[in-house]
């Protein structure tokens, strides 16, 4: 027995299959402050915990498990019920996010059984410049663009944006063809005459040309099948494409089923010399 130790300690790997977790687990924990030894030997740098700390072991391995963060997990332990519970509704919202991208990569990859890889007809049209006035939202990544797209339309329809005259609205969304870790969304409102846009969005010239156009029916977030299909027409012909991807919305989402939604999507195109 170690002089000055209560007999009640236990060496790390007795704790260890108490507590459900490994030794390298605890070992870990420990460096990150989360479940300390009850004693620690000078000479040996041993280890030794009590029984009682088994409880607060099977709730990391518990949380960890619910693909809860260390960072949350430690939140979790120190804080009181109502911090803990605000934490965990953090880590709630994210799982809810992610279960949502797998069901609409579900969702696509379903369209792709049933119809094959994406073939939409592709023409060539073209579109003159349109005086627009546009807002910006940073994407994390392209699992972030459906929601940045939605939040760049809600501040040009309305709070940061005054949009003054009738007739029907015209909304592009606009997005790089090369998505990285951040990706900058813009929605361009078609100012058309009599139509101005007040303050919270730039006005300026979106430019004209001759683009690669297919029609995508379905829902938005199937758009990128579409898009596929633009880009492999224009590599197969030899073009070079000039400008970021455009998404023409031509139907009302709030009064159009998402099957039912049509979207042209355009780019820009330039024939490369050989």
């Amino acid at each position: 027995m170690l002089v000055g130790v209560d007999e009640e300690l236990l060496p790390i790997g007795q704790f260890a299959r108490l507590g459900r977790l490994s030794v390298k687990q605890l070992r870990h924990y420990d460096e990150l402050g989360l479940l300390r030894p009850a004693f620690v030997d000078g000479e040996t740098g041993y280890r030794y915990y009590r029984a009682s700390q088994a409880r607060v072991a099977l709730s990391i391995a518990l949380l960890r498990s619910l693909d809860v963060p260390l960072a949350v997990v430690g939140e979790v332990l120190a804080g009181a019920p109502e911090e803990a519970g605000r934490s965990l509704a953090g880590v709630r919202d994210a799982l809810e996010a992610e279960l949502a991208r797998r069901r609409r990569t579900l969702a696509a990859l379903e369209r792709v059984m049933a119809e094959g890889l994406p073939s939409a007809r592709v023409r060539l049209v073209s579109e003159p410049a349109l005086r627009v006035a546009v807002v910006r939202e940073r994407a994390a990544g392209a699992e972030d663009i459906g929601r940045a797209t939605s939040a760049a339309v809600a501040r040009l329809l309305s709070g940061g944006t005054t949009v003054v005259g009738g007739g029907p609205v015209r909304l592009v969304g606009l997005f790089p063809v090369d998505l990285g870790e951040m990706v900058e969304v813009s929605v361009a409102l078609v100012l058309e005459e009599g139509r101005r846009a007040g303050e919270g969005a730039e006005v300026r010239v979106l430019p004209g040309g001759v683009f690669a156009s297919a029609t995508h029916v379905g829902p938005y977030d199937q758009i990128s099948l579409t898009a596929h299909a633009v880009l492999a027409w224009c590599a197969e012909r030899r073009h070079v494409v000039r400008g970021p991807l455009r998404e023409v919305y031509v139907s009302d989402p709030a009064v159009t089923s998402p099957e039912e939604l049509v979207t042209h999507v355009r780019v820009c195109v330039e024939e490369e010399s050989w």
